[in-house]
């Protein structure tokens, strides 16, 4: 049985990178089997691009408020749930509002609980 050759291009430039993406957007739909030439391609190919991604696409992590409301959305919880953190439904949706900053001991609570990273809770916003 003959084997199936790929051809990839090589992620060097903006332009080469919005087609690998554009590549890689067809496996999402269809994850490609195990072990198959489809795989390898799929593998190198997100290789290539968290590679471009991480030397040219400085992305900054985000405020400590967005961040705790993407782990509330991730973990299916609500802000309710963060009362025993910040004390009272009340400094809950102060700090949601950036109203209010948050503490350390908060900071260190998130952390703990909602595996936050701390360096991203203790920066300004």
């Amino acid at each position: 049985m003959a084997r199936k050759t790929v051809e990839i291009e090589m992620v060097k430039n903006e332009a080469s990178y919005r087609r690998a993406v554009l590549r890689l957007t067809r496996f999402f739909d269809q994850p490609p089997k195990a072990g198959s030439s489809e795989d390898a391609e799929f593998e190198l190919l997100m290789l290539m691009v968290e590679r471009y991604e991480t030397e040219h696409h400085d992305v900054s992590p985000p405020d400590p408020v967005a961040a705790i409301e993407f782990a509330i959305e991730q973990r299916g919880l609500t802000p309710r749930d963060l009362q025993a953190i910040f004390g009272s439904r009340q400094r809950v949706h102060e700090v949601l509002r950036r109203k209010r900053r948050l503490s350390m001991e908060q900071a260190r609570a998130l952390h703990e609980k909602l595996a936050i990273p701390a360096e991203v809770l203790i920066q300004a916003y």
